[in-house]
């Protein structure tokens, strides 16, 4: 962005200015306090607030002299700001999940916004062990009557409100259980499954080998970027819910390893 001047908006209300600031940041992976007043008409003072607010909910991450993508920063977005992406795509995931789900016995259900909608959607007459290292999950789990809900310990991370830790994935080692819901923050063809955080891809090959069945629910945005460190191979995979958008070549791929693929 520092090499190309942007072009002067009109006024805009603080929330849509906000709005554009965001979006200017992801396009262009940093953008500058003195550009930004200059584009919108506002003072150097504004747009400081302006960064500060976007921090505040997860969007952006101040630098000096301006700001980057949060996620550039190599900071985790906060679990209410993922909660609204993709979000009618995430209830489509969950709701194909619950017909994935065993009649009896026990299941583990990872974090993330997409699982969190699927600890929601879980029927009140289920009658199943409940395991999950999300604080949220867990909540909405603890509404359901005949539901044996069971939380694994641990430090809180706070931005995705979940326990990932050593003593998370101690907790999830002896376990054996019919079914795992789970998710990523990115897959491919190629490469599987991966996530840019290290506690976490270690609890998640945990998860996997304690199950003997494994759900992965992915919004079709998450294909095609891998990520730092693999957890799975689609070797490991029974299922993949993901949504009819996804590139129908990625699809054909997936499907020849012999991961059952469930679209929405």
């Amino acid at each position: 962005m520092t090499n190309q001047r942007l072009d002067v908006v009109p006024p805009l209300f603080q929330s849509q200015r906000q709005r554009e600031i965001a979006n200017l940041t992801q396009q262009h992976g940093r953008v500058e306090v003195s550009e930004l007043s200059d584009r919108f008409g506002v003072t150097t003072e504004t747009i400081r607030r302006d960064l500060s607010d976007l921090q505040t909910h997860g969007l952006v991450r101040r630098v000096h002299g301006g700001a980057v993508p949060w996620e550039t920063a190599g900071f985790e977005p906060l679990v209410s700001v993922r909660e609204d992406q993709q979000g009618e795509e995430k209830q489509r995931l969950a709701q194909a999940a619950v017909a994935e789900l065993p009649d009896t016995g026990a299941i583990i259900i990872d974090s993330g916004s997409t699982l969190n909608r699927l600890c929601q959607a879980i029927p009140h007459d289920c009658t199943l062990r409940v395991v999950t290292n999300s604080l949220l999950g867990a909540q909405h789990l603890a509404e359901h009557a005949h539901l044996d809900v069971v939380i694994l310990g641990g430090k809180v991370r706070k931005n995705t409100m979940a326990m990932v830790d050593a003593e998370a994935i101690a907790a999830v080692e002896p376990l054996t259980v019919d079914t795992l819901f789970i998710s990523t923050d990115a897959a491919s063809p190629q490469t599987g499954l991966t996530t840019p955080y290290r506690e976490e891809a270690s609890l998640k090959r945990a998860m996997i080998n304690a199950a003997r069945r494994v759900v992965v629910l992915v919004d079709y945005t998450k294909f095609g970027n891998d990520q730092f460190i693999r957890f799975a191979e689609w070797s490991d995979i029974d299922v993949l819910i993901t949504n009819r958008e996804i590139d129908p070549t990625m699809l054909a791929d997936i499907e020849a390893t012999g991961t059952t693929v469930v679209l929405t």
